[in-house]
């Protein structure tokens, strides 16, 4: 199951389709989702150049859309663009790591509870979709990038659940960061597994309304996630 994140609104065109505007803009969400899916999974890995005329060719669109996508992915702090050097994939600092907790742990919670409060019938349902294959996962027979998928789906969908913008793409951020270094560290961590399962808790108490709850198994997660990393340090 995939859920993606829609930034921005299409305008309509004439007849009802999507006008000059809005297909332009869809076309820079489009480049701005798969590069930095690309980024945060180190599929373009850390310091490397980044070069718009091959990406674009990849993707399938012109340089304006990559261009805007990489102008939003540097707000992201996911790229860096140096005058006369070009644009690069940022370095991943696992030192950061305590930093970008000290956030999670204020608003990991606050969005957990927000979504167990806020959530409406659809969302439960897929909240509850993600609780019952967080229970089935096959451990053994699912490769750890495709563990970390799922970790990054939950995410996503308790963010879109708090119906709060300014929350979620904060929170979007944030854990787009930690999961690079999830990744980077990702043949030293035996536990991916129980890391995703730990979901389970969580989002059970969301889809119950059960705020107070929701919001302890999400401060939980991020501090075992920080403990789990520093053991490696």
């Amino acid at each position: 199951m995939t859920f993606t994140v829609n930034h921005q609104a299409q305008t309509p065109g004439p007849g009802g389709g999507p006008g000059p505007a809005a297909s332009s803009s869809s076309m820079s969400d489009q480049a701005y989702l798969d590069i930095r899916d690309r980024l945060v999974m180190l599929d373009i890995r850390p310091g490397a150049p980044i070069n718009e005329q091959h990406l674009a060719q990849e993707l399938g669109l012109g340089r304006t859309p990559v261009r805007e996508a990489l102008k939003r992915l540097e707000t992201d702090k996911l790229v860096v663009a140096y005058p006369r050097r070009g644009t690069f994939a940022t370095e991943v600092h696992i030192t950061d790591l305590a930093h970008l907790s000290e956030v999670r742990l204020l608003l990991e919670p606050a969005a957990a509870a927000h979504a167990a409060r806020r959530a409406r019938p659809a969302e439960r349902e897929i909240l509850t979709a993600l609780a019952d294959g967080v229970a089935e996962l096959d451990t053994a027979a699912i490769p750890s990038r495709e563990l970390i998928r799922t970790d990054m789906r939950i995410h996503r969908a308790v963010y879109d659940s708090t119906h709060n913008p300014h929350l979620r793409d904060t929170l979007l951020r944030y854990d787009n960061l930690v999961t690079r270094i999830w990744c980077l560290l990702l043949d030293q961590i035996p536990e991916v597994a129980s890391h995703v399962q730990e979901h389970g808790p969580l989002l059970r108490a969301i889809v119950a309304g059960d705020a107070d709850g929701a919001a302890s198994h999400a401060r939980d997660h991020v501090e075992g996630f920080e403990r789990q990393v520093r053991t490696l340090l």
